[in-house]
């Protein structure tokens, strides 16, 4: 085991020996995470407003997975093209530019929802690139010895944004309104640039473009012929589908079952957030390559469990526990996700099969449209509870499948 994985290191000393062009991409991957939770939940509580269907909240929610689905596949191949550093550049760009429309269109007061059906998927297209872009830069900034530390403070940085994101959302919807979140968030893209342009690590082009399509191919096929991927790439799949989507519901439950405003819904909200960042802080800390599978696989039964506590839970502090208790497990399964596809992955590879893990992340669409069509035929918290028992059993299931992790 290398020192830097050794948990009787003091955290400090751990910290001095990362270089500072990780620091640079993991604020980046705050900022844009912590702008998605901002705008994720002002846009859940307004379409519920104007529209009143748990389905269309649902919808808007899933057109940010959707473009992983789409295109996550091709962009890990793609990317090779470019020089990664200012393509991140370049996306986190038109994040900004996204942003800044909506606060124009929200000043005129002319917003509707295909508004934002329209940035969700801009978004989406964002957040696909972020595994074969920012993430692969991190793995060579890090190194291998130390890919799951880099995990667990990256996945630590995204989670404290879902503490933020989602309380200054509902603070700023309920005082200033919704255009105040689009100008903040607008503000926040422009440090995330400078913040990679200051990035001196290079991964220069590596791949023409009559390669692109046979290059996704082969990762794919790859990733196919490999148990050890294709186990991972499933349990990500269960993840996806039946535990991940049951955030589009927690404003819903919020308002309808739990009578919260607002303000009380960004901070329910954030209480996933408060857990997902500690657990992540304990992972850097003490998890070791021995429980990578385990944390992995026992992440997400924890968190389909913790799901079904909080569809159920009758007041907003039973409600809140099950939250931090999701937290908790999301950061487990979180962090090794993408650390155990980097590790497994061909050296020569590792771009295009973390652009394999955001198709499979991609598949989340399909539990979105499930659970929004129940919720509005059976209640938000009646359909939430019945997709974590499907997720349960689907874990169950495969288990001779995911054992191989």
């Amino acid at each position: 085991m290398s020192e830097n994985n050794n948990p009787d290191i003091p955290f400090r000393r751990l910290l001095r020996t990362i270089p500072v062009d990780f620091w640079r991409l993991w604020y980046v991957g705050m900022i844009v995470s912590t702008v998605r939770w901002l705008e994720t939940v002002v846009m859940g509580v307004v379409v519920y407003q104007q529209t009143g269907s748990a389905f269309i909240v649902a919808m808007i929610t899933m057109l940010r997975l959707l473009p992983m689905g789409l295109f996550g596949a091709f962009l890990g191949a793609f990317a090779e093209r470019f020089d990664r550093r200012l393509t991140l550049a370049g996306m986190v760009g038109l994040l900004a530019l996204t942003s800044a429309l909506l606060s124009i269109v929200a000043w005129v007061g002319t917003l509707e929802v295909w508004h934002f059906a329209t940035a969700s998927f801009i978004n989406g297209c964002g957040w696909a690139t972020d595994n074969p872009l920012r993430r692969t830069i991190m793995g060579e900034v890090m190194g291998r010895d130390r890919m799951a530390t880099a995990m667990a403070l990256d996945v630590g940085a995204s989670n404290s944004s879902r503490m933020v994101g989602p309380t200054v959302g509902g603070l700023l919807l309920a005082g200033i309104g919704i255009e105040g979140a689009f100008v903040l968030s607008v503000a926040l893209y422009a440090t995330a640039i400078a913040a990679t342009l200051m990035v001196r690590t290079r991964m220069p082009a590596t791949l023409g473009a009559d390669a692109v399509l046979a290059r996704t191919w082969e990762s794919i096929a790859i990733v196919a012929k490999d148990p050890r991927l294709s186990a991972i790439m499933l349990v990500t799949i269960i993840y996806n589908v039946f535990a991940w989507p049951f955030t589009s519901m927690i404003p819903v439950i919020g308002r309808d079952q739990l009578l919260l405003g607002p303000e009380g819904v960004g901070l329910l909200t954030s209480v996933d957030g408060v857990g997902a960042f500690v657990g992540a802080l304990m992972l850097a800390l003490w998890l070791t390559p021995g429980w990578h599978a385990r944390a992995y696989v026992g992440g997400v039964t924890v968190y389909l469990l913790s799901l079904i506590a909080f569809a159920l839970a009758p007041e907003p502090v039973s409600a809140g526990t099950a939250l931090l208790v999701t937290g908790l497990s999301g950061a487990a399964f979180s962090t090794l996700q993408a650390t155990t596809v980097y590790l497994a992955a061909p050296v020569e590879m590792r771009s295009r099969i973390m652009g394999v893990l955001s198709v499979c992340i991609g598949t989340g669409p399909i539990g979105f449209v499930w659970l929004g069509w129940l919720a509005d035929r059976i209640g938000a918290p009646q359909a939430t509870a019945v997709t974590g028992v499907l997720g349960l059993l689907a874990l169950a299931a495969t288990w001779p499948l995911w054992r191989r992790i």
